[in-house]
C-alpha cells in the first residue's frame, strides 16, 4: 500500500563528514519520536565510526528501499565516501560525496518518496576546492530544481525572519535591494506562510534599508524610491504589510504582535536578533522550492567534531519543523 504524502519519511543529509554533522545526527536521533520516520543519506561506515568515537551504542540499519525501515535503529541510505573521515580534518574527497548525498535526496523527491529534506552543515570552500562549483545548499537546490527564486527564512519559535538579500558584502546590498527583489521576496514569503505554515491571512513587517528607515530621505533614499513603491503595489493586491520600519524597532513586541514574519533587507539586519532569540534551536527554511527543505542554523564547527560536546537542538528543531510543514 502506498503512503500518503503526510506519511512519507524525512531525508537527512549530515553534511561535511569531518564536521559536527554526524555528531548532531547521532545525538539528535534519540530525541526524536519513533513515529516520526526519518533516515540519513550518508556513508554507514562513517556513521558507525563517529558513533564509536562518541562512545554511542547504535544499531545502523541499511536502507535499500523503505520496506527495510526499522523504527528501533538508525536508518541509513548508503552513499559511499571512499575513506574514513577524521574529525576536524578536511579532505577534498568529501566534496563529491556531499553533492552525491544531495543528488540522492533530490532523486527521492522526484520519485515522491520523501516528505522533506533536512540538511546538515557543509564546508562550501572545500566543495569548490574539490573542483565542483558550489555557492551553498540553497543556491544548489534552486538550480537543481529549476527554481527561479528562493527566499531564506530563519525560524525560532514564533519569530520568523526572511531576507531580501543573503550572503553579499555589505557594500553590494543597496544595489541588490531592487523593487523586484523586495516584491518577489514578500510574495514568496506570504505564499509559504499561507501554504506551508497554514496561516490563512499572513501579515508581514518590512524593514527599511537605512537607519531610521531613511529618515524621510535624509539618511538614504532606498525606502522612498524602492521599498515603499514595492509595498504600495503589493498592498493594492490586498497584501497586509507594515512598514518600511526602522530595523532597530521592527523587532519590538508591539510590532511582532502585529505580524507573522519580518522581512529584513540583508543578512545581518535580521539574523542577529533571531539568533539572540533562539540560538541553538533556530531553523533555516528555504522558501520557494517545490519541496520542504529545512536546515540547522550552525556551521561545521570542525574543532568540536568527534568530542560529543555539541548541542543537537537545531537539528531536532529542523526535523520537527519539517514534519509540521505542509508540502508546497
Amino acid at each position: 500500500m502506498s503512503k500518503s504524502k503526510s506519511e512519507l519519511p524525512i531525508a537527512i543529509t549530515p553534511g561535511e563528514p569531518a564536521g559536527i554533522g554526524l555528531d548532531v545526527c547521532l545525538l539528535a536521533d534519540p530525541e526524536l519520536p519513533k513515529h516520526l520516520q526519518r533516515f540519513y543519506i550518508a556513508d554507514p561506515e562513517a556513521v558507525q565510526a563517529r558513533a564509536n568515537e562518541l562512545r554511542l551504542k547504535i544499531s545502523v540499519n541499511l536502507l535499500t528501499d523503505f520496506t527495510d525501515y526499522d523504527r528501533n535503529s538508525l536508518n541509513v541510505m548508503p552513499i559511499p565516501l571512499g575513506y574514513r573521515p577524521v574529525p576536524g580534518q578536511l579532505d577534498t574527497r568529501s566534496g563529491p560525496y556531499v553533492i552525491a548525498c544531495l543528488e540522492k535526496a533530490v532523486s527521492l523527491w522526484t520519485q515522491d518518496q520523501i516528505r522533506a529534506l533536512v540538511t546538515g552543515p557543509i564546508q562550501k570552500s572545500l566543495v569548490n576546492d574539490s573542483g565542483l562549483p558550489f555557492s551553498g545548499h540553497t543556491e544548489w537546490l534552486a538550480q537543481r530544481t529549476a527554481t527561479p527564486q528562493v527566499v531564506m527564512m530563519l525560524v525560532s519559535g514564533d519569530l520568523k525572519v526572511a531576507l531580501v538579500t543573503t550572503h553579499l558584502p555589505l557594500a553590494q546590498v543597496p544595489k541588490a535591494v531592487t523593487r523586484e527583489a523586495v516584491m518577489s521576496t514578500i510574495d514568496i514569503t506570504l505564499a509559504a506562510l499561507e501554504q506551508q505554515f497554514g496561516i490563512k491571512t499572513p501579515r508581514l513587517a518590512v524593514c527599511g534599508l537605512n537607519p531610521h528607515a531613511g529618515e524621510g530621505g535624509h539618511l538614504g533614499s532606498e525606502e522612498i524610491e524602492v521599498i515603499q513603491p514595492a509595498m504600495a503595489a503589493l498592498r493594492a493586491q490586498g497584501k497586509t504589510l507594515i512598514g518600511p520600519l526602522p530595523a532597530d524597532t521592527a523587532f519590538t513586541p508591539h510590532i511582532l504582535n502585529q505580524c507573522d514574519a519580518v522581512i529584513a533587507m540583508y543578512h545581518d539586519q535580521g539574523l542577529p536578533v533571531l539568533k539572540h532569540h533562539g540560538f541553538g534551536d533556530a531553523v533555516n527554511v528555504t522558501l520557494g522550492l517545490p519541496f520542504i527543505r529545512t536546515s540547522v542554523d550552525h556551521g561545521t564547527a570542525l574543532d568540536l567534531a568527534g568530542h560529543g560536546q555539541v548541542d543537537p537542538g537545531s537539528l531536532v528543531a529542523a526535523v520537527t519543523l519539517a514534519h509540521s510543514l505542509q508540502r508546497p
